[in-house]
């Protein structure tokens, strides 16, 4: 097969270092990629919403699968785009289906309208204002206001006081996100603990759960300071047991593939379901319509089974009794990155010392080729180090141990990623 990657960040990473590794692959090409994806095969300099230009070389090249990685291209509709033109399958859902990530609103009304456990909600524009305002009143602090549509991981903000949710409310609505703000979705804070669970569905009623992860968002350890797009992961998560996976299969997977049957949406793809524990049972944070990312960077190295059969399968409808199977270790991976993120940092820092890492995966996020060839920064983050243990702490040495070998300046790793999960094990006090 010849297939095309979507994306350039360390899911993208993973997911090719995973395809790279099945029999069925002839030639793997990613777009745009980045510095260390060509690892795994070729960089293309193509945009992944410019679908023009990927419909020339997908004809050229006669792809036969397209790979949606990042969001964006889903949501623009891709997979409508190739379906029209009889062009090559996308693993990757239609524009309907999409909006469970592009449109906070959207999903929010499907699960509420499915019965699919979630926090309570309304959602406001400029003109219902004083109505949000008023909303926010009838809630307990902290206060959750999150942007309708994409906002580059930035749209949701958690506030501390009733003064300040009113003010960001006023803030999104006047265009903070721009257009993805000119409605706003207000909704009760949930306390628990969080997971992400993956389903690779084929629209047919056929799915498959992968290894379940857990994510570290915050820039500062012990979960402080500003929100990042992901500084950790860890695989598999300790308090999702049998039991709590029966409830997320039955309370939230499967009334979520009906619904979207019933919408006559074709979803032939990954959902992402981002859940959290309210003490042990599982509610929806969120939909995203790919893979997460850094979780991507853990799950890879516990899927055993062939991913690209897996999506090849799902894209065109048909899972079958293809198997899914999970290594048992543990694995855990620890996020790089510059300095200063996530708020402005430099670029084009020499990279250094990822030729000596052994016991450890480094997939690549903001990385790039000088024009010298050697390989630098280019992003906040940077590198992901992910490592298999026979548990977290195993695991983490590992990774931590790679990541002191690891150079560029400014580099920042949190060095608290998994601790929460051992002391919950009772291995940390």
């Amino acid at each position: 097969m010849k297939v095309i990657l979507l994306g350039s960040g360390g899911r993208e990473s993973a997911l090719a270092w995973k395809m790279k590794q099945s029999p069925l692959l002839e030639k793997l090409y990613i777009a745009p990629g980045n510095g260390g994806t060509d690892a795994f095969g070729t960089n293309v300099a193509i945009s992944p919403t410019d679908f023009e230009a990927l419909a020339e070389f997908v004809d050229r090249e006669g792809i036969d699968l397209i790979v949606a990685g990042n969001e964006d291209p889903l949501v623009a509709g891709l997979a409508d785009f190739f379906k029209a033109k009889g062009g090559p399958a996308v693993c990757g859902p239609c524009r309907a289906g999409a909006a469970l990530e592009g449109s906070k609103d959207f999903a929010k009304r499907f699960m509420e309208a499915n019965g699919i456990p979630t926090a309570c909600y309304r959602s406001f524009t400029a003109d219902t204002i004083e109505e949000g305002y008023r909303f926010l009143e009838e809630l307990k602090a902290p206060y959750v206001l999150k942007a309708d549509g994409l906002a580059a991981g930035k749209g949701v903000l958690i506030l501390p006081t009733l003064d300040e949710a009113k003010e960001s409310l006023r803030e999104m609505l006047s265009g903070m996100f721009g257009k993805s703000s000119a409605t706003v979705v207000i909704e009760e804070f949930l306390s628990g603990i969080e997971c992400s669970v993956f389903v690779l569905t084929d629209g047919h009623g056929g799915y498959r759960v992968l290894p379940v992860a857990k994510d570290y968002k915050r820039i500062g350890e012990g979960d402080t300071g500003l929100n990042t797009g992901g500084m950790g992961a860890v695989s598999p998560v300790p308090f999702a047991d049998d039991t709590f996976m029966e409830k997320v299969r039955t309370r939230i997977i499967l009334p979520t593939l009906d619904g979207l049957k019933r919408e006559g949406i074709d979803y032939r793809g990954f959902i992402f379901l981002g859940l959290i524990s309210v003490e042990g049972e599982p509610m929806v944070i969120e939909y995203n319509v790919r893979m997460g990312d850094p979780e991507t960077e853990a799950v890879m190295l516990r899927v055993d089974s062939d991913l690209l059969q897996l999506m090849n399968a799902a894209a065109h409808g048909d899972l079958g009794d293809l198997e899914l199977k999970e290594n048992p270790q543990t694995a855990v991976t620890v996020m790089m990155v510059s300095g200063g993120y996530p708020g402005s940092y430099p670029k084009g820092k020499e990279i250094t010392g990822l030729d000596i890492v052994s016991d450890s995966i480094a997939f690549h996020a903001g990385t790039s080729r000088g024009d010298d060839g050697r390989l630098v920064t280019s992003g906040g983050r940077v590198i992901s180090v992910s490592s298999l243990g026979s548990d977290i702490a195993e695991a983490l040495d590992r990774s931590y141990r790679s990541i002191a070998g690891i150079d560029f300046e400014g580099k920042y790793s949190r060095r608290d990623i998994g601790r929460d999960l051992m002391k919950l094990q009772g291995i940390e006090k």
